[in-house]
């Protein structure tokens, strides 16, 4: 690849995932911009392999450390490092090579990179919500002692912070973060008690992957992007909104004192947001295809029903209890969610698993990094017992 020393040097975490290529993608429309100089992947090793031959990063880590030995052997003689495990994806984070770490990853795992990250002064894309879902007091009270700056990839994020470019925080009267609804947006309950993985899957509009998938089905993801916000944006839980847009060209708005609503539009195609973030808030010509006044003719919004979709309501909940509460949503949400793709429980007791395991696990009201751990250690553990207890009661098909 063409390198110059006036490229940006990435860290891509979460290379073979959804964001994670589409953010490849823009690195090879502009390899003039961004040079990827590591990359770490969960345990799909072949589409690793191809992209650490392809980019050349000096490594690349997988976090299934059962694959070491194939990712080992199929670098031998690429001058690409091979790595192994969650250390080894963190310790990338601290590098002298990276200039950006770009956390695409899913879950609560990309916790630790971004947290070392910050601690080596190295700015930060992120698209992995967990971080400050799980840990939002904590990564705030880290950025004010380092020179690292955080530049948002999830689209409602990334289209807040273009609305409130260049605004005074004091104008700010409400976020207002937008939502598709999902497949099951037009479901009834009792359609919903039947909802297969292969329903939930099928989402109207973007292209994600499975997990997150799942949490828009539920609407989890909006309950994450409401908590995101807060710790992104300094702006309380109850001036943060979300409303259900099933055209998914609005990505959000923000509402200021005098009565104006800006708003970003544009296509649902995340390499906007993900150019906009690695860019630092710069726009990078071709990063979309344009969005064309046509398919703008209508637009809709509605309130979104927290009765058909009561996992949205943990968004309050753990913001209003504070502590550790958002970890353990987190964790327990995680174990619901894989178990339902297992075909373990049915759709609707992934709210029930993560709302009894909230209720069973102690409270901590000023976690540290530590307390974290152990919080979402034992959730997992608590979660999983409700989940083993539900499976054996049920069939699924």
């Amino acid at each position: 690849m063409y390198q110059s020393t006036n490229q940006k040097r990435l860290y891509l975490i979460g290379s073979t995932g959804s964001i994670g290529t589409q953010t490849l993608d823009i690195v090879r429309r502009h390899p003039e911009r961004y040079r990827v100089t590591a990359i770490s992947g969960g345990s799909n090793v072949k589409r690793l392999i191809e992209q650490a031959l392809e980019f050349r990063p000096q490594q690349a880590i997988i976090a299934d450390a059962e694959k070491y030995g194939e990712l080992r052997e199929a670098l031998a003689g690429s001058d690409v490092e091979a790595a192994a495990g969650a250390d080894a994806i963190a310790e990338a984070s601290t590098h002298p090579n990276v200039d950006m770490v770009v956390n695409a990853t899913v879950g609560y795992s990309g916790m630790a990179p971004t947290i070392a990250a910050i601690g080596a002064d190295k700015d930060i894309a992120l698209a992995n919500k967990e971080t400050l879902v799980v840990a939002g007091e904590l990564v705030r009270r880290l950025l004010k002692s380092s020179k690292s700056r955080i530049f948002p990839i999830d689209s409602e994020h990334s289209a807040i912070a273009q609305c409130l470019a260049g605004e005074s925080a004091d104008s700010v009267r409400r976020l207002i973060i937008t939502a598709s609804g999902g497949p099951f947006r037009t479901w009834t309950r009792e359609q919903l008690a039947n909802a297969t993985v292969a329903d939930a899957l099928n989402h109207p509009n973007w292209s994600m992957g499975a997990k997150i998938t799942i949490d828009s089905a539920t609407m989890m993801n909006k309950a994450f992007e409401i908590i995101e916000a807060h710790y992104l944006f300094n702006i309380p839980a109850g001036r943060i909104r979300a409303l259900v847009h099933p055209q998914s060209i609005v990505h959000s708005m923000v509402e200021f004192e005098d009565g104006a609503i800006k708003a970003q539009l544009g296509i649902p195609d995340m390499r906007l947001p993900i150019a906009y973030a690695i860019g630092e808030s710069t726009r990078l010509a071709g990063a979309s295809e344009a969005l064309t006044l046509d398919r703008i003719a209508t637009l809709t919004f509605s309130e979104p029903d927290v009765r058909m979709f009561p996992c949205l309501t943990f968004a309050t909940t753990s913001l209003e209890r504070g502590g550790n509460a958002a970890c353990v949503v987190n964790a327990a949400n995680e174990v619901a969610n894989l178990a339902f793709r297992q075909k373990r429980i049915p759709f609707n007791d992934i709210y029930r698993i993560v709302a009894e395991t909230l209720e069973k696990e102690p409270f901590i009201a000023a976690p540290e990094y530590q307390d974290y751990v152990a919080t979402n250690a034992s959730a997992r553990r608590t979660a999983t017992e409700i989940a083993d207890s539900i499976s054996r009661q049920v069939t699924i098909k």
